[in-house]
């Protein structure tokens, strides 16, 4: 096995576990050499458990997790046999600890990121000050495939667009040092999912090493179904005092169905598909066995596309027809609203710092990754230049397709995207490669240093809130920056400590 120390060299590191190695058969002997403060305890547990009980624990997660039926669609792939798409995303045992103090600041410009995010959503179908402010320009909004003009002077509860809102976080060094900084590298406001993995990896932890909640004060995350709830009730339009919510899901062909079915479960309400809900004199019901049951907030897990037919794609059965007026009317909440899509393009990314002050009259907490925008030729000539050492990204790509990372790609490759670059760069950006931080990861060889992100879950409604956590993801072959599961990426339980 590699030395802990020469694992750990680089930096910034996460979990920063600092120690000598010694093989004694089975995990090797640990032997602490600067652990952070925060990674002692733990450190110390981890050295004197037999490797052998590690892989017990590893298997009876997985066997665990395929009965339940954790699993996540692969469009498009294949299983060995032919038949199947479905995948089980890989957990791992070492979980990715953050001192609390860090947590606080992290939450704090969470919640300022979301909230001017909101603001900017409800001005963009409003009076669009930012544009006549000169800060965005009207073609990044108009252009935008997510901007829907059907939302222009639709009023929603609240004035919330984004009720669930998923921000990507990485760690990585401040440019030209060594000392880390978390950095937002995505907004997810549409309809962002993982959250089920955070809860389930949560609940597994705890059966497999009850004895480190001991150890360990770890802020609680399982009452998220709670504050969804209570955030999509507060979410209701004024037409009802006792609001009734649903989550509408695709079915269960969707790669996320588990979630979809998981949270309805969790929060005690209908899971419902398109065909289950009908219109009629101004607002939505369900078919029940009972009868029709008024429908007020509903939990939406379908792309925009698809959730009127009389609206949008007129082919679409995963939605409900005449959907849009009864929301346009102020009849029922959709959480996320519709054309919330417009915020959370990467071509939109790079004004979020500009967002903030202009919106709330504040500095940013957390800083962007440095973009470049190809749609500006100055951006595009840097970027052409420089292929090799940035990552780009389709403006409305998503799970890791449609990106060129750089210094991983061949000489073949780099030629094929800068074709594609120079063909449509309005549709890329382009940022530095971070040296993201890694977290100590038990795989097939035994302890090594992987790649993570972090998706904390923030949720508005009358307040700005979350659990404190959020879904740790980590790229597991060796040396790649890319997290998602779609792309062989798995997960960490998160722990925020309370002290």
């Amino acid at each position: 096995m590699q030395k802990f120390d020469e694992m750990f060299a680089q930096l910034p590191q996460d979990g920063a576990l600092q120690v000598q190695s010694q093989s004694m058969g089975g995990m090797s002997q640990l032997q602490v050499q600067g652990v952070r403060d925060h990674y002692r305890t733990y450190a110390e547990w981890l050295g004197r458990q037999p490797q052998e009980m590690m892989r017990s624990r590893r298997d009876e997660a997985e066997m665990i997790f395929r009965r339940v039926g954790i699993t996540f669609a692969v469009y498009g792939a294949k299983d060995e046999d032919g038949s199947g798409t479905e995948r089980l995303i890989p957990f791992d045992l070492i979980p990715r600890i953050i001192p609390a103090a860090e947590w606080r600041l992290m939450e704090k410009g969470l919640v300022q990121r979301v909230t001017a995010l909101n603001r900017f959503i409800h001005d963009v179908y409003h009076g669009q000050e930012i544009v006549k402010a000169g800060i965005v320009p009207e073609q990044q909004i108009t252009a935008n495939a997510q901007f829907r003009r059907e939302m222009m002077g639709v009023n929603v509860p609240n004035d919330i667009y984004s009720h669930i809102a998923g921000i990507d976080i990485v760690r990585a060094p401040r440019p030209g040092g060594q000392e880390a900084e978390y950095y937002v590298l995505e907004d997810n406001l549409r309809v962002p999912s993982g959250v089920s993995y955070m809860l389930e990896d949560r609940k597994m932890m705890m059966r497999l090493f009850p004895d480190l909640f001991s150890a360990y004060r770890v802020a609680p995350v399982m009452h998220y179904p709670d504050l969804l709830l209570e955030t999509l009730r507060a979410s209701a339009p004024a037409t009802t005092d006792d609001p009734t919510v649903v989550v509408l899901t695709p079915g269960m062909y969707n790669s996320a169905y588990f979630e979809h079915a998981f949270l309805a479960q969790q929060m005690g309400v209908e899971l419902v598909e398109g065909q289950d809900l009908f219109v009629k004199d101004s607002f939505v019901y369900m078919r029940t066995t009972r009868g029709p049951k008024r429908v007020d907030v509903i939990y939406r897990r379908v792309d925009d596309d698809f959730l009127d037919p009389l609206a949008f794609r007129p082919t679409s059965t995963l939605g409900c027809a005449g959907l849009l007026k009864v929301y346009q009317a102020g009849n029922v909440t959709l959480c996320n609203a519709i054309g919330t899509g417009v915020a959370d393009d990467k071509s939109i990314y790079p004004f979020v710092p500009k967002m903030i002050e202009f919106y709330l009259g504040e500095k940013p907490i957390l800083s962007n990754v440095p973009t470049h925008m190809c749609r500006n030729p100055e951006d595009l000539a840097y970027v052409l230049a420089n292929l090799k050492d940035l990552v780009v990204k389709e403006v409305h790509g998503a799970g890791g397709y449609g990106m060129l990372v750089g210094p991983a790609a061949s000489k073949a490759e780099i030629e094929e995207f800068r074709r594609v670059l120079q063909a449509r760069p309005e549709g890329y950006i382009a940022q530095p490669t971070l040296s993201l931080s890694s977290c100590p990861t038990f795989v097939e060889q035994g302890i090594a240093p992987r790649h993570i992100d972090l998706r904390p879950f923030v949720l508005s409604g009358k307040d700005v809130q979350m659990v404190p956590g959020g879904l740790t993801r980590v790229a597991l072959k060796e040396g790649s920056l890319v997290v998602n599961s779609s792309q062989g990426g798995g997960t960490k339980d998160t722990w925020i400590l309370e002290v």
